[in-house]
């Protein structure tokens, strides 16, 4: 049995699953496609022969991962976004090495995270708090970006937590994620009733009641572009995320008094973004109109400047 497999679940994954795949050349791969059209498929047929494809319906991020976890051979499963690539260093050895040897050091722990980097080198924070109410809502209402690194206003994100350490959490953002094989087979894999969002906080509900830990590594690094593929502006994204905090809610953390409270705050948080982008519309689209009035007439006017000017001489 191979030390870890690899699963990377892909859909309309072009152009960053090339560098992610390129990063795991010589592992146990698997890719999960969820039915893309943009040539994802080819381009891992063409490119990268010794992968192993799965081809599928669309049955979302956990839906994909489950499969191929299903496929996989290895003691744990490394599950890693089709836009996020491993930082491997010649001077400290391979990472994904380093991260197994680090869980093979933590038995106790069932998940282990990589550091998580933006592909201009900044911290991606991926440490994440159990989703109460209150949390959840420094997160709808953006409380969280008063204070970023604050543990009172931002306790989702862990604001607390620079990643600069060995660290237990509540549960990891799912982008790179090293899952022990025994923990999968004892509290079973993604919940799929989750499409996008949600599968990963879930997971790590179960988890920490099995008494399972979850810790991050702080010296492997994963570089992650976040969130290419989803227009963050659009309702298809509004959707998914607030069905996924709505399920992990109903199926978890939060009580069921709560409920309604949740759903008010996020539609409210909904009603403030759309009035927000309309006001921000209204208000600097005459304004960019008049700069390109402005700049014309100073095009112009430079223009007869010059001609005046060579006619003077």
């Amino acid at each position: 049995m191979a030390d870890v497999s690899v699963v990377v679940v892909t859909w309309n994954a072009l152009p960053w699953v090339e560098q992610c795949l390129e990063s795991l050349r010589g592992r146990d791969v698997v890719v999960v496609d969820n039915g893309s059209t943009d040539g994802t498929v080819e381009t891992v047929r063409e490119r990268f022969p010794q992968v192993r494809l799965i081809e599928q319906e669309n049955k979302g991020m956990g839906g994909g991962n489950n499969a191929g976890m299903r496929a996989a051979d290895g003691r744990y499963f490394f599950l890693l976004n089709s836009d996020a690539w491993v930082v491997n260093d010649p001077l400290v050895g391979d990472a994904l090495e380093r991260l197994v040897a680090f869980a093979d050091e933590h038995p106790e722990a069932a998940v282990v995270g990589p550091k998580l980097l933006n592909t201009d080198g900044t911290l991606q924070r991926s440490a994440r708090g159990e989703p109460t109410l209150w949390r959840l809502a420094t997160e709808y209402l953006a409380i969280r970006k008063l204070a970023p690194r604050s543990g009172r206003l931002n306790p989702l994100y862990r604001g607390d937590f620079e990643h600069d350490r060995v660290e237990e959490v509540d549960w990891l953002s799912g982008s790179a994620l090293l899952v022990r094989r025994q923990a999968a087979d004892a509290v079973g894999l993604f919940d799929e009733d989750f499409f996008m969002y949600g599968e990963d906080t879930e997971l790590g509900w179960r988890l920490l009641r099995e008494g399972k830990k979850t810790r991050c590594a702080e010296d492997v690094y994963v570089e992650h572009e976040y969130g290419p593929s989803v227009d963050r502006s659009s309702f298809f994204y509004e959707y998914h995320m607030a069905r996924g905090h709505f399920l992990v809610s109903f199926k978890t953390y939060v009580h069921p008094v709560e409920i309604p409270f949740l759903i008010l705050t996020k539609l409210t948080a909904m009603a403030l973004r759309s009035l927000a982008r309309t006001l921000r519309h209204r208000t600097f689209a005459p304004l960019k109109a008049l700069c390109c009035v402005w700049f014309r007439l100073k095009t112009v006017e430079l223009s007869v400047k010059l001609n005046e000017s060579r006619q003077t001489k």
